[in-house]
């Protein structure tokens, strides 16, 4: 019998995919599962295959192999046993992806210890916040980061420093030589696995989302029908394993299924990622927007080779001349998936079904089993091409994304905004994601964000934060203003447009529009006092 690894086209996923058939992927069942056997274990079969490949940012490589990291997670799951760690305590780690970061990760999930990766860019006020929240036993993180670690320790109840930190470098990884190299799981499917904080602006902690073992298999639904991978596939996923995104679709679900991954360490480089790409062979890529942009930026595409089959993205739309730039490029198109960290994805284009028509612009359609519609306020379904918010079927009723959408006549959902980046200026409402990526169509807008700002004439109008590539003065103002209200509208361009040299983002890359909105905010109020 075939399994869903073996279908590709998305008759056969709206015909085939069950909650059944994505269990008889995995070696465990309801009762007992555990991430790290169905992701290492039991692919390390002693031919030492690539689990992992590395692309540093100096420009060295580094290959991981199943086995490998097998061997050192079941080590360190037996030093944390030996420590005393129980399970449910949270072993929280600061790491780049590297030996250390995945005999981490791995092996606390095999005691039953709960996982926590946390960001390796978070500074001593957004790391204090989240070790705070999950009270991690031990923090682990390297020599580099060790001090900031230690910045945020506190003193416990019973006189202890609270987390240990220990440096995972390779004196502590030598010192683990002596100890076994397997290790028996200690988990059931419904026991907690990883604690994800999603990403936020320092002082406003988002919840950490709480993922159990047997959330892996779920997350396969967006593996084979999101990202579109299937054994064979050689993958890559830039993202940083600290966010959901990286962690499950760049890690986790490509090992489930054998396939060898590959990852970015240290700080981001474009150019650096093309040449990996290259001499990778990859092909199957998913990586957020901005990778996208940042690639096509660099100007230095006609340097390599690629090899792509299939291309996905997630954090944010495309803008349409980056779409156009990855046509032209990649010659295959770039496959939204939409979700978050909380609801998991529920929109794909299918990469690599060739019976899916892949839309410019759009999110696609439902993952199999998930029901979304877009609603008006007042709760009834919007017409094709009306904008309205988009909802989804959860626990035996609608819940709100947040966001807003259309479907066009086929049922395709197409991104309409955040529900709090509409602009409403003297009656007229806009989309702030709109007028973006329209302005991201002139050569000499690198990057841009666009919010509105308080008038007292029309109420709000549409100010835009421009990155350029040669001196903003006000004949760039003016073209830039041209530029878009004769491709949008004659009232659809920013009154009010502003040269930065960087624009604020969230740590997934994302452009953040709440963060520019505050500090229009902070801006406005010694004026109005």
């Amino acid at each position: 019998m075939s399994g869903l690894t073996d279908y590709t086209s998305y008759g056969d996923a709206q015909a085939h995919a069950s909650s059944a058939a994505l269990w008889e992927l995995f070696d465990g069942d309801r009762e007992h599962l555990n991430i790290a056997h169905e992701c290492v274990t039991r692919h390390a079969d002693g031919l030492g295959r690539a689990a992992v490949r590395i692309a540093h940012a100096d420009g060295s490589d580094e290959i991981l192999s199943f086995d490998t990291i097998s061997t050192g997670a079941a080590r360190f799951a037996h030093w944390l046993d030996a420590e005393g760690v129980q399970p449910g305590e949270r072993i929280a780690f600061m790491l780049e992806p590297s030996l250390a970061f995945y005999v981490c990760l791995f092996g606390a999930m095999q005691t039953g210890a709960i996982s926590v990766p946390l960001f390796t860019l978070f500074g001593p006020d957004a790391l204090r916040l989240r070790v705070g929240d999950c009270e991690p036993s031990i923090l682990i993180t390297n020599a580099e980061k060790a001090d900031l670690a230690r910045s945020i320790v506190v003193d416990g109840s019973h006189g202890e420093k609270w987390p240990r930190v220990v440096v995972a470098d390779d004196a502590f990884l030598a010192s683990l030589a002596d100890l076994p190299t397997t290790y028996t799981p200690k988990t059931r499917a419904n026991d907690m696995a990883v604690f994800q904080y999603t990403s936020g602006t320092t002082r406003e902690l988002p919840e950490a989302v709480r993922h159990s073992h047997r959330t892996l298999v779920t997350l396969m639904f967006a593996a084979l029908y999101g990202t579109g991978i299937r054994p064979g596939d050689e993958f890559f996923c830039p993202s940083s394993p600290a966010w959901g995104h990286g962690l499950w679709h760049g890690t986790l679900a490509p090992l489930a299924m054998g396939v060898t991954t590959g990852t970015f360490a240290g700080r981001f480089d474009p150019v650096r990622l093309m040449k990996a790409l290259d001499d990778f062979g990859i092909t199957n890529m998913s990586a957020a927007a901005t990778h996208y942009r940042m690639m096509k930026n660099s100007g230095k595409a006609a340097e390599f080779a690629f090899h792509f089959e299939k291309l996905s993205f997630t954090g944010e739309p495309i803008d349409p001349a980056t779409l156009e730039w990855i046509d032209s490029w990649f010659k295959v198109p770039a496959c939204s998936m939409y979700g978050t960290t909380e609801i998991g994805v529920v929109l794909v284009n299918y990469p690599g079904a060739a019976d899916f028509k892949v839309k410019p612009g759009s999110l696609g359609k439902a993952v199999p089993g998930q029901k979304l519609e877009v609603h008006r306020a007042d709760g009834s379904i919007c017409d094709p091409g009306e904008i309205g918010e988009l909802m989804l079927w959860r626990g035996g009723g609608w819940m709100t994304t947040k966001d807003r959408a259309r479907t066009d006549e086929d049922g395709t959902f197409y991104h309409c905004g955040r529900a709090d980046d509409v602009i409403i200026s003297a009656g007229w409402t806009m989309s702030a994601v709109e007028i973006e990526n329209t302005m991201l169509r002139h050569d000499n807008v690198m990057e841009c964000g666009v919010i509105g700002v308080p008038d007292e004439q029309r109420g709000q109008v549409v100010k835009a934060f421009v990155v350029a590539n040669r001196a903003g003065d006000d004949a760039l103002v003016r073209e830039l203003q041209d530029f878009t209200r004769e491709r949008l509208a004659q009232h659809e361009f920013p009154r009010i447009v502003e040269f930065v040299e960087e624009l604020p983002k969230n740590p997934a890359g994302k452009v953040h529009r709440k963060m520019l909105r505050d500090r229009e905010a902070a801006k406005a109020a010694p004026a109005a006092a």
